[in-house]
């Protein structure tokens, strides 16, 4: 057994596979809601604001407030998404918000002047920023590229922006513009669970799982209830050697979706590394159960054979 240890745990190191949060179509809508108000507290009418999905820059949905200077938006498929804020001669404010399972996500948003001069160029940058999305969405990543560089080079402030040019440049393979990228929209925006959660992947794809496990820390911290965040964390700190803090995160991540297939092999593969025989097996033929045409289903089912001689 302890050569059959071994060959697992030098196979376990070569594991970097990790998932994106995404919402599952026949998921029960939600609802966001809000309030904008200026800095005395003064509820702000006929305020623009733009819901925009972080999985899925297509899905986007355009609200104004009204004279108590509120806001709804309903049929939010759960996930993240940018909440976009402006009203001529203030400066617009852009806002990351998780919208739960059959939930409704309240958000204050305060809302600072612009004297004439910044209210001009911060409303440049929105533009670029409007046109630069719209690029993305049509798969035109080149042309968005420099817009989104425009939108930056006019408003330097704003996490959003960066966090955007992050998500064309990883379109576009230029994976090391990307994480710079990335890594300015977390310095400017720590809580943004999708810019750390990015961040973690394009450092885990660099071979750097000491840094990527550090942002997917951040992202779990600050979503506990996501599934591949946990996954993710997993895997890095396997390809780190943590075994017994891998552990707790595959489990954490059945926890939370029952149905995650891709844990109950890393499960696996972990109890056999500890000699947990029972657990393994119990594992692997869930894995099995949920995933019998995955590549490694084969190799599954060669070590429950292994395991149950």
């Amino acid at each position: 057994m302890k050569k059959f240890n071994l060959i697992i745990r030098l196979w376990l190191v070569g594991i970097v596979i990790f998932c994106s949060a995404s919402a599952a179509p026949g998921q029960v809508q939600g609802k966001l809601k809000g309030k904008v108000v200026d800095a005395q507290g003064n509820p702000l009418e006929k305020v623009e604001v733009t819901v925009v999905s972080v999985a899925t820059a297509s899905k986007r949905y355009e609200t104004t407030t009204g004279k108590d200077g509120r806001f709804s938006q309903v049929g939010l498929q759960p996930g993240y998404y940018q909440v976009i804020v402006k009203r001529e001669g203030f400066v617009p404010r852009t806002q990351e918000v998780h919208v739960g399972i059959a939930s409704e996500t309240e958000l204050d948003v305060t809302l600072v002047t612009a004297d004439q001069a910044a209210a001009r160029s911060l409303s440049e940058a929105d533009k670029n920023f409007v046109k630069a999305t719209r690029l993305y969405n049509e798969q035109k990543y080149e042309e968005a590229l420099p817009v989104f560089k425009e939108a930056i080079g006019l408003n330097p402030d704003n996490w959003a922006y960066y966090f955007n040019l992050g998500l064309t440049c990883k379109k576009l393979n230029r994976l090391p513009e990307a994480r710079q990228a990335f890594e300015k929209a977390v310095t400017l925006n720590p809580q943004s669970f999708s810019s750390n959660k990015e961040l973690g992947e394009l450092l885990a794809k660099e071979g750097d799982f000491d840094r990527a496990a550090d942002y997917y820390h951040r992202a779990v911290e600050i979503n506990p209830a996501d599934p591949d965040g946990h996954y993710n964390l997993g895997v890095c700190l396997v390809n780190l050697g943590k075994g017994e803090e891998a552990l707790i995160q595959f489990q954490k991540t059945v926890e939370l979706k029952p149905d995650y297939a891709e844990a109950y092999f890393q499960l696996g593969s972990l109890y056999i590394s500890q000699n947990k025989t029972q657990e393994a097996i119990s594992s692997l033929e869930k894995f099995l159960q949920l995933a019998p045409q995955s590549d490694k289903a084969p190799l599954a089912r060669q070590l429950l054979d292994f395991l149950k001689k």
